[in-house]
């Protein structure tokens, strides 16, 4: 494992990597970590996709780790979005790349499988699915209904993060406890420790809980991603993998099933047994295998 800092339109942008990660001719596969998370989360699944043959770049996204503040100010879903496609510029990725996502990092990913000028031919998105396909449909309005309440309950800490200076001042005991209520069972001694790292400071902590901040206010959203924006709910244009795991306690698991059957373009869903919401740290056997599987098909 390597690092590596790219120069962005709004950050500078610090990375894990695996493989030639400036190497052209290698495939790229970009890795995007969430909340409450980093970059090392992909400590299995990176060094997988080098030996398959991608120069992997896992960014520490804005305000994670060593990477920059943004200029301005921004943490909407069409900025991250687009420090994902400066990203895949800036290290001459091409057609063949491959784009990968967990929480945070998956709505990034998702928004940018609807976007109709994405260099990236597939991409999987884990723990939360492109929001066009969780919409009820005519047959499925009964079933999507009564999964609403749990995800309700479920879902407080994105209010929570909304108040002002509160979540900073409680910030590591919320991301310890979100770590154990999600990944029941799960040891995140390590990741945590990341964590810390990463977000040391409490400039850092409210970064991370800008993106929750942010995404209540889309109209503050800066000219300069705003056509970006239509993709970031959109339905995808690029094959997409779903993977959630069986025992997630951030989004109820059965959103797998009302997903299932509505991704397009060779799209599909899996239900990871074994694994909460941090499937890839859980049951990385299962989510490599998975992962290779879908990004070595062809294009339907």
């Amino acid at each position: 494992m390597d690092q590596l800092t790219t120069d962005l339109d709004q950050l500078a942008m610090v990375s894990l990597t695996w493989g030639p990660a400036t190497d052209p001719a290698a495939p790229l596969a970009l890795l995007l970590h969430g909340f409450p998370d980093t970059a090392h989360t992909w400590r299995h699944l990176g060094p997988e996709l080098a030996a398959a043959g991608y120069r992997v770049v896992a960014p520490f996204t804005r305000g994670y780790g060593q990477s920059g503040f943004p200029a301005d100010g921004s943490y909407h879903v069409p900025a991250l979005m687009s420090d994902a496609l400066e990203l895949h510029a800036a290290l001459d990725g091409d057609t063949r790349a491959v784009l990968v996502g967990h929480d945070w990092g998956a709505i990034t990913a998702n928004g940018i499988a609807a976007f109709d000028g994405s260099p990236f031919r597939r991409v999987v998105s884990m723990a939360v699915p492109p929001f066009s396909a969780m919409n009820p449909s005519r047959g499925s309005i009964g079933s999507w209904a009564r999964i609403l309440p749990r995800q309700a309950r479920m879902s407080w800490y994105t209010v929570f993060n909304q108040l002002p200076a509160l979540p900073e001042r409680r910030f590591d005991k919320l991301v310890a406890h979100l770590w154990r209520r999600w990944s029941p069972g799960y040891d995140a001694t390590a990741d945590l420790a990341h964590l810390a790292v990463s977000l040391a400071t409490t400039e850092r902590k409210a970064a991370a809980i800008g993106y929750y901040r942010a995404n209540t206010r889309p109209w503050q959203t800066p000219e300069r991603y705003r056509h970006l924006g239509g993709a970031a709910t959109g339905a995808p244009r690029a094959p997409v993998l779903y993977l959630q795991g069986a025992d997630d306690g951030c989004l109820d698991p059965r959103w797998a099933a009302q997903v299932n059957g509505r991704l397009p373009h060779g799209g599909r869903v899996a239900l990871v047994t074994g694994a909460g919401h941090f499937l890839q740290l859980e049951r990385p056997d299962v989510v490599n295998a998975r992962v290779l599987e879908f990004l070595a098909e062809e294009a339907p």
